[in-house]
């Protein structure tokens, strides 16, 4: 499993220009598609036939969250359309262990995202099922918001849990991620990081992305 990944979110991109803002991030592991829907969270974003188009045209992989209602419903049309990986909320999910295989079934790598107040000690049993955790540092919606230190413990339970059952899960992280936090996740246990604003809100996001991995190790 690789020790840092750089997922560039395009919440911070031009909307106008999505095709050039993702070469813009070529040097990036994999782009970051947030989906949502005015429901899960107070925003609305995109949606399916917009993912479709990016999975078309981008020159490297999707992570594609889902900040959505009635995730067990939608979550493996996005798997069905090629995408890298698929993470869906604890907190949407009805068979989180159910949804998690279906994904895996349809060709994608299977996440499960955690709001900052949800507990991670009810969801250790499962991780086995899962590609990954996101382990989100915002309350999900919005980008540019500070990153919340309070979730440092529990990306260090899921991380001492994945250690102790030898598990090949990664820890994303998403949310107020700079320069200055990604240090602090990364010693937590973290080892995907999700930027938006600090990578697309620089004049070059290539040697922005560049600066969260050399701060992250």
């Amino acid at each position: 499993m690789t020790t840092c990944c750089i997922h560039p979110s395009i919440l911070s991109a031009d909307f106008v220009n999505l095709e050039s803002e993702l070469r813009r991030i070529g040097s990036a592991d994999a782009v970051h598609v947030d989906v949502m829907d005015n429901s899960f969270v107070p925003n609305l974003t995109l949606g399916l036939p917009v993912v479709k188009r990016i999975q078309a045209v981008s020159p490297i992989p999707l992570d594609v969250h889902l900040m959505i209602d009635d995730a067990d419903r939608w979550a493996p049309e996005y798997a069905g359309a090629g995408v890298s990986s698929v993470t869906f909320h604890a907190e949407a999910a009805r068979a989180p262990i159910r949804l998690a295989r279906e994904l895996r079934s349809a060709g994608a790598k299977a996440g499960m995202a955690l709001r900052p107040a949800t507990a991670v000690e009810p969801y250790l049993d499962m991780l086995g099922e899962l590609d990954m955790l996101l382990v989100m540092t915002v309350e999900p919606g919005f980008g540019g918001q500070s990153f919340l230190d309070v979730t440092l413990p529990k990306i260090r339970r899921a991380a001492e849990a994945i250690r102790g059952g030898n598990l090949p899960v990664a820890i994303q992280v998403d949310g107020g991620i700079t320069e200055e936090t990604i240090g602090r996740a990364a010693e937590a246990g973290a080892t995907v990081f999700v930027a938006g604003s600090s990578v697309y809100g620089t004049e070059d996001p290539a040697v922005a992305i560049a600066g969260l991995r050399r701060a992250a190790s």
